[in-house]
């Protein structure tokens, strides 16, 4: 009993970053999964395939229900069934979800796209393909930002 105490008492533990990538994109998808592997980023990655799945799996409506709420969303900007600049404006004048920052992942370089998604405060703006490393500077910058949330003292 004693060193199950000690070994609760003395740790922390990190709590994986929770990161929602909206993506109807398998390569795409798989991309960014393996830099966030790559990354050494510790974290659990949900992938979505649609905007309106998106916005159901934050509302937390009917099968996502248990939905964990995401540290991180990773959103494509061409989406079907709901686009992405649709997903980024409701997050983004929703109360309960404009806090969630946000990382637009686009091939767009379409500046009305860039000057939209600033507008509704995105946190980072990155053009597909992606640059590994800049993408992986934006996650560890936006990781610091969250770390308080993210170390989590050692259930007892």
């Amino acid at each position: 009993m004693s060193i199950q105490h000690h070994f609760a008492s003395s740790q922390t533990i990190g709590r994986p970053m929770e990161i929602m990538l909206v993506e109807d994109g398998l390569v795409d998808a798989c991309v960014t999964i393996n830099a966030l592997k790559k990354g050494n980023i510790q974290h659990r990655m949900t992938l979505i395939r649609d905007g309106q799945e998106a916005m159901e799996f934050l509302r937390q409506e009917g099968k996502f229900a248990r939905a964990p709420r995401p540290d991180l969303m990773l959103l494509d900007l061409g989406l079907p069934k709901k686009d992405g600049r649709e997903v980024l404006s409701e997050v983004k004048l929703d109360p309960e979800l404009k806090s969630i920052p946000v990382v637009v992942m686009t091939s767009s370089d379409d500046e009305e796209d860039r000057v939209q998604s600033e507008l509704l405060g995105v946190d980072s703006f990155i053009t597909k393909p992606v640059d590994l490393e800049k993408f992986l500077a934006v996650v560890r910058q936006l990781k610091r930002y969250l770390h308080a949330d993210l170390i989590l003292p050692a259930a007892l």
